[in-house]
Formats: structure tokens, sequence, C-alpha cells
């Protein structure tokens, strides 16, 4: 288990306000755990404060039962006996070094007792054995982010700390690395704490997700949870916004260019999907890629038609024309936002059965649970 606690004070700048950190939460080990807001939300001082390298006015965070900052007690653990291996924005690498010796400085920063992933592992995982005689300068961003990534897991840390380590990249490289993590996390089972911004990471990566803002946490829980609650602005205010999904790959049809994913409740059919027969999937379902019917649909061109059940209907944050609806099917939330109009037209209210209409083409996204 890994818990946080923390609360820490910043002065105003001349002119301007101070800022006050407040937080705690708790998320099971191994896992990967999100801090997921907006810039200045506090975020990467959680994270410092984790790793040992900013100390707290008050708080605590423990690994597993493990102490490393307890100020009751006057206890805070150096960052370098914490295990911590960090991955930053930036790459941060030694110029002056080669890809290997960047990586095998990592490697020596392990003690000799620690047990974990080998060199070869770790260069065969994140494909980069072909780098290893270049020069960090010599690399792509993306290149250089599998390589701190590489050093930080040879360290073999008890906990892997991720500050937005694909901010800095651009869409291929982010499309490139992000696999990367999915597999590490899967592969290596080294307790992740992993800062983003963006909901791909999120749909992705976090087995637990914790959001944040002005210094606060609003929530914390799972992704599906949390994705399905239309009272949490800072997701269901999203133009994006929509319940995460957690299915699985019940069989492909080549023939018609489909797949079917089954979750509990129902089955969606989505474009043709590479993953095999039997593969877990989390999928976002966006709110504004639902349309509702009151009656059974004939004739369309939808392969998804769900029978569901209106749960709540409340103002969509931040659109005082639209209108975010709660459905359940089954026992598995959707969110739906509507125009104002089309709820009074329908005549919409909480009991009522519907049909939810769901393209497969709206299913574009999406990885390994």
């Amino acid at each position: 288990m890994l818990e946080v606690a923390l609360r820490h004070d910043w002065p105003p700048p001349r002119g301007g306000e101070g800022f006050s950190l407040d937080i705690a939460f708790a998320a099971p080990t191994p896992g990967v755990t999100v801090l997921f807001g907006p810039s200045g939300c506090g975020k990467s001082t959680i994270l410092a404060a984790v790793a040992g390298l900013l100390r707290p006015r008050a708080g605590r965070v423990a690994l597993d039962g493990t102490v490393l900052t307890d100020t009751a007690s006057g206890l805070l653990v150096p960052a370098e006996r914490r295990r911590c291996g960090v991955v930053f924005q930036e790459a941060r690498l030694f110029p002056h070094l080669s890809v290997e010796s960047n990586l095998r400085y990592g490697a020596r920063r392990a003690p000799r007792e620690a047990t974990g992933p080998g060199f070869g592992d770790v260069v065969a995982l994140l494909g980069i054995g072909g780098l290893l005689r270049r020069r960090p300068a010599g690399l792509s961003g993306g290149e250089r982010q599998r390589v701190a990534l590489g050093r930080a897991l040879l360290a073999r840390p008890l906990l892997l700390l991720l500050d937005e380590p694909l901010a800095s990249l651009d869409l291929p490289r982010r499309a490139e690395v992000l696999p990367l993590l999915e597999r590490v996390r899967d592969t290596f089972r080294v307790p992740m704490l992993h800062v983003t911004h963006a909901l791909e990471e999120v749909d992705r990566l976090a087995d637990t997700l914790v959001l944040l803002q002005a210094g606060r946490v609003l929530a914390s829980g799972t992704p599906e949870a949390l994705t399905s609650r239309p009272d949490l602005p800072l997701l269901a205010g999203r133009r994006d916004a929509g319940a995460v999904l957690r299915c699985l790959v019940a069989g492909h049809d080549p023939g018609r260019g489909l797949s079917r994913l089954d979750f509990a409740g129902g089955s969606l059919l989505v474009p043709l999907r590479p993953e095999p027969a039997g593969t877990r999937l989390r999928l976002r379902l966006r709110a504004r890629d639902v349309a509702l019917a009151t009656r059974p649909p004939e004739g369309l061109a939808t392969h998804n038609v769900l029978p569901a059940t209106v749960e709540s209907i409340g103002p969509a944050p931040g659109s005082p024309h639209e209108v975010l609806l709660r459905l359940l099917v089954g026992p598995t939330p959707l969110l739906v936002r509507l125009t104002r109009d089309a709820v009074g037209t329908l005549g919409l209210a909480p009991g009522q059965g519907v049909w939810a209409l769901v393209k497969s083409i709206a299913f574009d996204h999406g990885g390994p649970a």
C-alpha cells in the first residue's frame, strides 16, 4: 500500500497569492497510481515529497509498511535511500556518456541485495539495444525517454515516480512510449506513481486515480468509478468526458472488420482490433458519442444498441444548454451528453428505460487493462 498525507504552504509572491497543499490518499501496490489535474494543482509537489526531494511542513509517506516520511516523529529518509526511480519530463541523461553508460549508472545505484530486472531484460523490453553506443544528443525525444525509463528501472526501485514523462513529446513519440509504460507495468510489476493531465494516460495506465485541484484531493478510486461520476467537473466538464469500460475481447470477425468486446451488462462491436481473443481492455466511451432512443430503433447503421436505465439527469458542467445523464447498462454506468431540448423532447426522467446508441467507429482509442 502507498500511503501519502501531506501539508505544505508557500508564501505569496509580491502582488500574488500563496499556495497551500493539503492532501491524503492511499493506493494498493503493485499498481499504477495516477495523479491527475490541471497545471499548478500540486501534482509534481506530491511527487517531490514522495521522492524525498521536499520536506513537507507536515505529513507522512509510507510504502508497503515502510515509513519514508513522518514529520510528527522527525523522520525523513534521505532521497538516495528511498529506492525511488524518478523519470522527469526531460530525460536528464548524462550528455557525455553513451546510452549504455547511462543505463549502467542506474544499475550501479541498485543495492547489492536488490532483486529486479537485469540489464538485458530492460534493454529488450524497451527496444533500445540498437542505441547502446549512441550519445543522448543523437537520440529522439522518445528514445531519450526510453533510456531514462531504463536507467530508473535498472536501479531496481521499490517505487517508480513518473513526472509527466510524455508531456514534452509529440503525438507520434507519445504513441511510441505509452505502450512501453504498459509493458513495464505488466512485466516488472513495480509500483508506479504517475503524474499527468492527459486522459489517455489515465485510461491506459491507472489502477488508482487521484483527482487534484488547487492543492486538494477531489476524489480517488478506480478510473471506472470516477469517470462515470457526473458530479466531478474536473472530468465530467471536459468535451472528451466519458465512462471507462473494462472489456474482454470476446472474438473477431475479419470479414466484417469488427471485434466484439464484452463488458458487465452487454457487448460492443468495434473496428477490428489487433489483440487476441481473451485480452482485457479498457475503453473510454465518450458521453458525446452516445445517442438515446425511447423505443427500440430500426433501420439504423449503428451496430451497438444497448438497453439501459436512466439513473440521473443533471446540468453539464460548463455548458448551460446541455445536460449530463448517467445510465446503467446492467451494472455498468455510462455518461451521455445531450441538449436540454433533446431531454425535454424525449421526456426523459430518472428510472426510465431507454436504448443507448453507439457507433462502432466511436472506439478509435484504448489499450490493455
